[in-house]
């Protein structure tokens, strides 16, 4: 489910995997023509393809970081009940602490779900890699390991051989920490014990912190500093609190808004004379500013993204000056050129 993280975009084509995908965009636009990063059940209809087996998704998304809502949510589960049962579902959740009342595929499809968690952004340690996956007991898993044919399951039986007597019962759960270490290291696979110990030190600080305390001012933080470039985007006004946003990021549609601020005819002037790469690289020449493409995630091809979660709040406002500033020059441009 596309915009994603670009990893999960070049893993699927690695030799080693070759993967056929289907990309389901979240092309949904609101009546003011802007992006709601929710996904058309156009798009969602996709899944009733019983060819597809392995839906990954990350949710809330990045970049938009929009969550997605209940409608959807319940859409596709009544596409998994009665077209593609077996669906393997993989989500990625790691924004979803900075989410109002997210609900994660897990909750609401825990028999296909496996879900993958990372401690890094909400507690702001990215390079300790602290993460966790987790899975139902009862799961599509499990259950379609049990369905392959013998070929196959006297090959997992012999790969597996060494950590048990019982190789054709491990569960899926356990096979993935082996397969992390090729098996064969089983004994050192998992975190080490420095990140076990940090990650248990964080889960208290946040069952602690019955108030949500932390939680509250991280996001407050988020939305705040989201406003401060908004308030510097003279011609494209901040829409209204959206419940799915998360804020952790922002992704601007330059087309969206050359729409919104001078009309299509603009719009079509950046398209035929300009290009989103060159408007980052000039962002970063003049300002020093980086930022990056929303293409880069399969996102529309003008969209840019900023991360809110870095840098300082009087920093949010330098950048949203020098993005209005440099957009106002392709207007100035491009009514010169008229």
């Amino acid at each position: 489910m596309v915009p994603i993280f670009t990893p999960y975009l070049e893993i699927p084509e690695l030799s080693r995997y070759d993967f056929n995908v289907t990309e389901i965009h979240a092309s949904e636009l609101n009546e003011d023509g802007r992006h709601t990063w929710q996904y058309p059940k156009s798009e969602l209809d996709k899944l009733k393809d019983p060819n597809i087996k392995l839906l990954g998704i990350v949710n809330p998304s990045n970049p938009p970081s929009v969550a997605i809502n209940d409608e959807s949510m319940e859409y596709i589960k009544s596409i998994v009940k009665e077209y593609n049962p077996n669906l393997m579902i993989v989500t990625d959740d790691v924004y979803g602490t900075f989410a109002n009342n997210f609900k994660s595929f897990m909750i609401t499809m825990p028999y296909n779900t496996l879900g993958i968690y990372s401690f890094s952004k909400y507690f702001g340690a990215t390079g300790w890699r602290l993460g966790v996956i987790a899975l139902a007991k009862n799961n599509v898993f499990n259950t379609l390991i049990k369905e392959l044919p013998k070929s196959d399951t006297d090959d997992l039986i012999s790969r597996y051989s060494s950590l048990t007597s019982n190789p054709e019962s491990i569960p899926f759960i356990d096979r993935i920490v082996a397969d992390s270490r090729q098996v064969a290291l089983n004994h050192t696979a998992g975190l080490s014990t420095p990140q076990q110990v940090q990650m248990a030190i964080f889960s208290a600080f946040a069952l602690i912190d019955e108030d949500d305390r932390y939680k509250k001012q991280t996001k407050d933080i988020c939305y705040r500093r989201k406003k401060l470039v908004y308030d510097e985007l003279l011609t494209l006004p901040m829409k209204k609190k959206d419940e799915h946003s998360t804020s952790y990021y922002n992704e601007y549609d330059l087309l969206v808004w050359a729409k919104i601020a001078y009309g299509e005819d603009f719009a079509m002037y950046l398209q035929n004379n300009r290009s989103p790469i060159k408007f980052l690289l000039e962002l970063a020449r003049r300002y020093g500013i980086v930022l990056l493409n929303g293409d880069g995630f399969n996102g529309p091809k003008w969209s840019i993204r900023v991360s809110l979660a870095n840098l300082k709040d009087e920093q949010y406002t330098l950048i949203g000056k020098a993005i209005n500033e440099l957009f106002e020059e392709y207007a100035k441009d491009w009514k010169e050129n008229k």
